[in-house]
């Protein structure tokens, strides 16, 4: 079965209904939770966006799972997948698997979310538009084959939602509705919108350090909001590197949390990118919308690594 990706997935205006319903849903609840303010419920929403996008999306779907720029005991990766789920942005073979694909062609044919799609494309419509790209786990898998081979990152990524709805009713049953708007949907949909917004805010706004062959920059607003993703100018240029942030003005949460495991012994073999920033030379910002491009009607060859190595990159 061919899956395919980009804009060729839409059909005839075809919509992800079961994906819409969800997403609408949280929306809403989201807005709700905005009536129903409080500052202990303001907390648990903030602590769980962490967990959530810090520990799960940053430190274990990306800069682990996607990019093995760092290594950690396998009951530890298992733990921040799980916290990974909690975002609702789908299990890790998905998750990983799109990142990938999306490293692979980045701002050409075959990025599943590239601006020169259009901006509403690359920030959600890839999501909402065609079929769910979660129900190809079997296709999906050809791009992620070291996740593939482990049991538990097939199980969790089939039931993905079964910890984010445990959670949900745990924290319905001890703290109410008050607590279940702000600690699930409102936190759920500002992990979202600052995830979306790596895919498309930074592909669009911000600095360039490194001329990449892609359209990725620096954007500070949205490395705040992503616990540091937003330095993307320097992942592209160097994916492989567990510190997005190379300047030390450049915040980056997930690199501290990532030197953190390493301070208890729980990371090791870290690699990092040496920044020197007289042999690179800062590419001209970008402010411009790219040219948009047709995307194949197929998914591109399978990928046999998550990222060339790097000959700067070293061991921290």
């Amino acid at each position: 079965m061919a899956l395919q990706l980009g804009r060729s997935r839409v059909v005839d205006g075809q919509v992800a209904w079961i994906t819409m319903f969800f997403m609408a849903l949280f929306h809403a609840g989201a807005i709700v939770a905005l009536f129903f303010f409080g500052w202990k419920p303001l907390m648990l929403a903030i602590f769980l966006w962490w967990v959530s996008g810090s520990l799960g999306i940053g430190m274990c779907y990306h800069r682990l799972l996607t990019h093995r720029g760092y290594k950690t005991p396998k009951w530890v990766e298992y733990i921040m997948t799980v916290c990974a789920t909690m975002a609702l942005e789908g299990g890790p073979i998905f998750w990983v698997a799109i990142h990938r694909i999306h490293h692979q062609h980045s701002d050409s044919e075959g990025d599943p979310h590239t601006p020169r799609e259009g901006k509403w494309w690359s920030h959600m419509g890839w999501i909402l538009s065609g079929e769910p790209l979660h129900h190809y786990t079997d296709e999906l898998s050809r791009y992620t084959p070291d996740l593939a081979r482990d049991r538990f990152h097939v199980w969790i990524s089939k039931w993905h939602w079964v910890p984010l709805t445990t959670v949900g009713l745990l924290i319905l049953a001890i703290g109410g509705w008050q607590y279940l708007l702000w600690g699930v949907f409102f936190r759920v949909v500002i992990g979202l919108h600052a995830t979306w917004l790596v895919n498309s805010a930074t592909h669009l706004w911000g600095s360039r350090r490194f001329v990449t062959r892609d359209d990725s920059t620096n954007n500070f607003v949205v490395a705040i909001l992503s616990f540091g993703e937003g330095w993307h100018n320097n992942h592209h240029a160097h994916p492989v590197s567990a510190r997005h942030g190379l300047a030390w003005y450049e915040f980056d949460i997930n690199w501290y949390g990532i030197c953190a495991l390493r301070k208890l012994g729980l990371a090791w073999d870290i690699k990092t990118y040496k920044l020197h920033p007289e042999a690179h030379p800062q590419a001209t910002a970008t402010t411009r919308p790219a040219p948009v491009v047709e995307l194949p009607e197929t998914m591109p060859a399978v990928l046999s690594k998550p990222e060339p190595s790097e000959a700067e990159l070293i061991s921290a």
